[in-house]
């Protein structure tokens, strides 16, 4: 979920509470509450805190509330964990910590400590576009010996890794990747962690349903229909710009405002989101 932002960059805690009423009403049985593309890099602490019980406070009895922990420091990763739990979080979301580039010893001890942390199961975001680093196998198998590790936001684009892992650790495995959930859900995947998913909460809704009662070829359609609305947020510049433009488009959200280094989509970007989503609709 993208964090709402006022014109002046400070966050909207009614706008965020109206938006996730809006996608639980239309079908998001979980919400991640400041992973990063609710910009959780340039939120502070106690924005997150706000906005994490803002959305408890709306939603938290009619889905899962999940809250973006993650960081490339263990010790302000650990902080967020036990904030998350005094809000109200049902779970938390860890990325792979990104920049410095930990080796594998270092990703089992971060991980570790975040699922010590609290009493909060841990899902572990895999994305080494952005991270610089990839989970190893011999990793997986550790962590997931964890009690309170979970499931994998997996983002890394690799389905014969992911079957592997599924066999082998038993962890819950969510697609991560928007252009990949037909296929993770094919390979054995739970479910999906998306960011387009939240411009068209209903015809991702279809496509679950259709996974889950087994009609494949209903499934595939709604994929790719979806298609020209994944390539328009995912693949013209960051999903938490194209995202907001499309909320925004859609009156979801008062403003498509987003804090530096990012800057809001441009009148060009804004006309593919809008004409991709009538192409869904």
């Amino acid at each position: 979920m993208v964090t709402p932002m006022r014109p002046d960059g400070s966050i909207d805690l009614d706008a965020a509470q109206r938006l996730a009423a809006h996608l639980v009403d239309l079908g998001h049985d979980g919400l991640v509450v400041s992973g990063t593309t609710g910009e959780s890099p340039t939120t502070s602490a106690e924005e997150k805190d706000e906005l994490l019980r803002a959305v408890v406070g709306a939603v938290g009895d009619r889905c899962v509330v999940v809250a973006g922990a993650g960081s490339n420091d263990t010790a302000k990763s650990v902080e967020s964990v036990r904030l998350a739990e005094k809000a109200g979080a049902d779970a938390v979301l860890a990325v792979t910590p990104y920049y410095n580039k930990p080796p594998q010893a270092g990703l089992v001890a971060h991980f570790t400590a975040v699922a010590d942390a609290s009493d909060l199961p841990v899902m572990v975001y895999d994305i080494p576009g952005r991270s610089g680093i990839a989970i190893a196998r011999e990793t997986y198998l550790r962590i997931a010996e964890h009690p309170r590790i979970a499931a994998v936001k997996d983002a890394r684009g690799d389905l014969w890794f992911a079957s592997e892992m599924m066999q082998l650790t038993g962890l819950d495995w969510y697609s991560g990747d928007d252009a990949m959930n037909l296929p993770h859900y094919a390979n054995g995947a739970v479910g999906f962690v998306g960011v387009t998913s939240q411009v068209a909460p209903q015809a991702y809704r279809r496509l679950a349903d259709a996974v889950l009662e087994g009609r494949w070829d209903d499934a595939r359609a709604v994929h790719r229909a979806l298609a020209p609305l994944v390539d328009a947020v995912m693949n013209v510049t960051q999903g938490a710009i194209m995202a907001k433009a499309g909320l925004a488009v859609q009156g979801l959200i008062e403003s498509p405002t987003v804090r530096l280094p990012l800057v809001a989509a441009d009148d060009a970007q804004t006309a593919l989101v809008r004409d991709a989503l009538q192409a869904v609709s």
